[in-house]
């Protein structure tokens, strides 16, 4: 079993989705993520009627990621709906992407799963070309 079915596995146990309230739906999307010392995190989203309210999988693994080992750099991730991600899907939003790029310079060269059948991988610095953040890290 290759690392990316490990992560697969993992998320997948996350997908129920239901609705939390009236105003809420959850565990629609999942992500799992392996840390730079190799342990595996989860995430689901969680939205919300009101949109500055919403967290994503894939911030939320990072979350707890962070939250339990003060980890901030991430090796590979998944994250997918209901099967796992086919033909360019599985791709972080933009403020994930914001994010995951904030929380270590290092992410940068995280692999993201886009089409777990062919195993085709993107790197995140592939898809936040020329970012703006790039000068702040170089400070450091």
């Amino acid at each position: 079993m290759d690392i990316f079915e490990k992560l697969y596995m993992k998320a997948k146990e996350e997908y129920r989705p239901e609705q939390v309230s009236p105003f809420i739906d959850a565990h629609h999307v999942v992500a799992a993520l392996e840390s730079e010392r190799g342990e595996i995190f989860t995430g689901f989203c969680i939205e919300s009627a009101s949109g500055v309210m919403n967290l994503c999988a894939e911030r939320v693994a990072a979350l707890n990621m962070y939250i339990n080992t003060g980890e901030t750099k991430i090796k590979r991730m998944i994250a997918f709906r209901k099967d796992s991600p086919k033909n360019n899907g599985g791709m972080p939003c933009g403020a994930c992407r914001e994010f995951l790029m904030q929380l270590s310079y290092e992410n940068r060269n995280m692999e993201i799963m886009i089409d777990y059948e062919s195993r085709e991988i993107i790197l995140l610095k592939d898809l936040v070309p020329n970012w703006w953040g790039e000068e702040r890290y170089s400070k450091k």
